[in-house]
């Protein structure tokens, strides 16, 4: 468990993929990699139509990468391979040839916020407010702005990344475009995301397919932009102000 935990389950032309950490449902470098992988296996997986993307436990869907990987990189190229985990998420959620719902049940900071903005429909629950709290350790979230932008607008992204203090409610997000529907329980929001990936499993594969494509349109420079984006956040990391807030938080 000290890498996290992923599993992926595929019944009746539906996957759920599953994963979970100690630390807040946080992303560790393997459990990325492991993440990334699922989705381009499933993507080329026949038996499957449709993904729905989940976490463990119930109080955070997911609180980005890992704080000590952060703590721990000492060079750039360190640095720029720490970032390229998300990157790489990204592009394998937009790549993927499935539609991918989101069930963010909990709390979503930082690469969560990314991991559900890469969905391509996502549902919440009440408890689900999300923040963007880079600047607050002397980074930005350049990895995820595009994924961001792309689901909630350049407004929404520039308050987001500047009041880096504070949170966003669920309500706040799904106005915002981030969530489609929020709901006051878990069961509520389940029941929903059951029903609406039944639905999808039946509809014509071809037509799903070709959907995702129309959605994703105008991304196709991703693969380019993110590794550029990892490199700025791998070359900030290793300033004097970053080592500095990180330090205090390690505290």
């Amino acid at each position: 468990m000290s890498n996290g935990s992923l599993y992926t389950n595929i019944q009746n032309k539906i996957a759920t993929i599953e994963f979970g950490h100690p630390a807040s449902n946080s992303f560790p470098s393997e459990l990325l990699e492991r993440l990334t992988i699922s989705f381009n296996e499933l993507s080329t997986n026949g038996t499957v139509q449709v993904i729905i993307l989940k976490s463990e436990r119930e109080n955070t869907f997911c609180a980005g990468a890992s704080f000590d990987e952060l703590i721990a990189v000492s060079t750039v190229e360190e640095g720029k391979k720490f970032f390229l985990g998300f990157a790489n998420v990204i592009n394998a959620m937009r790549k993927c040839s499935k539609l991918i719902i989101g069930r963010v049940q909990g709390k979503a900071v930082g690469g969560g916020i990314g991991l559900a903005a890469a969905c391509d429909y996502c549902f919440a629950t009440e408890q689900a407010s999300i923040k963007l709290s880079e600047f607050t350790i002397g980074i930005g979230p350049f990895v995820i702005a595009p994924a961001v932008e792309r689901k909630m607008g350049l407004a929404a992204l520039c308050e987001l990344t500047l009041d880096a203090a504070n949170w966003q409610n669920a309500y706040w997000a799904k106005e915002k475009g981030l969530y489609a529907k929020v709901f006051e329980t878990i069961n509520e929001m389940d029941k929903e995301v059951d029903n609406l990936a039944l639905r999808l499993s039946q509809y014509n594969p071809e037509a799903l397919k070709e959907m995702k494509k129309v959605l994703w349109e105008g991304t196709e420079h991703w693969d380019l932009l993110l590794e550029e984006r990892a490199k700025i956040s791998g070359k900030l990391v290793l300033s004097e102000t970053t080592k500095s807030a990180l330090q205090k938080f390690k505290k």
